[in-house]
């Protein structure tokens, strides 16, 4: 029997050698030197040197008033909650989930007249009068799993700029500069739509000057 136990351990101890300690560690090495931001989790850090986020996950701007919230580009909305746009709704204790909502389920469509009616109420907030044949772009109304989505469409960038430069009193050609330097286009120019950074992008905007 110890004949047959000690080739299954021996192979066993090595195994676990190779795959747990020595492959990891290769790994983590490998990428610390070719990819440190990346493999740190693609930290943003303040001009002081303190993290304030990180490029690969979403997060909201302002406060709970409607002029505030205004004022910065929405991302995705969180299947947590209908409104606010937020990646973590502290008050209802949720965070990263799903709705588990059937696609049957009335409470879908009532989310998105929410998320409707949020986005009137931000243009009312900032004086901006949106033409009626406005269209509003899928992303800003239907919800991820998570609400921790890093982008968002150009098309819903489009649509929240007049509004935001509304806001902040500057031109819409002043914020659309802004945006293209936050475009990511196609991944090898074939695959993916452009996106925007909704993080990067209300993190250059909190940089102006008010």
């Amino acid at each position: 029997m110890l004949s047959h136990l000690r080739p299954a351990l021996v192979l066993f101890v090595l195994l676990t050698v190779i795959t747990g300690v020595a492959y990891p560690l290769a790994i983590t090495g490998i990428a610390q030197i070719a990819f440190p931001r990346q493999a740190n989790g693609s930290i943003i850090s303040s001009a002081d040197g303190r993290s304030i986020g990180s490029s690969l996950i979403g997060q909201d701007f302002g406060s709970a008033d409607p002029k505030d919230a205004a004022r910065w580009f929405w991302g995705r909305p969180s299947a947590t909650s209908p409104v606010p746009y937020t990646a973590f709704n502290a008050d209802k204790s949720t965070g990263s989930s799903g709705s588990n909502l059937a696609p049957t389920n009335s409470a879908l469509i009532d989310n998105v007249k929410l998320r409707i009616a949020a986005l009137a109420a931000a243009d009312t907030a900032a004086g901006y009068a949106r033409p009626v044949e406005s269209r509003i772009p899928v992303d800003l109304v239907t919800s991820s799993a998570s609400g921790l989505d890093p982008h968002i469409s150009l098309a819903a960038v489009e649509y929240q700029l007049p509004r935001v430069a509304t806001t902040r009193d500057l031109s819409d050609e002043a914020v659309r500069a802004i945006v293209k330097h936050h475009t990511q286009d196609r991944v090898l120019n074939a695959i993916g739509e452009p996106v925007v950074n909704v993080l990067e992008l209300n993190l250059e905007l909190a940089r102006l000057k008010e």
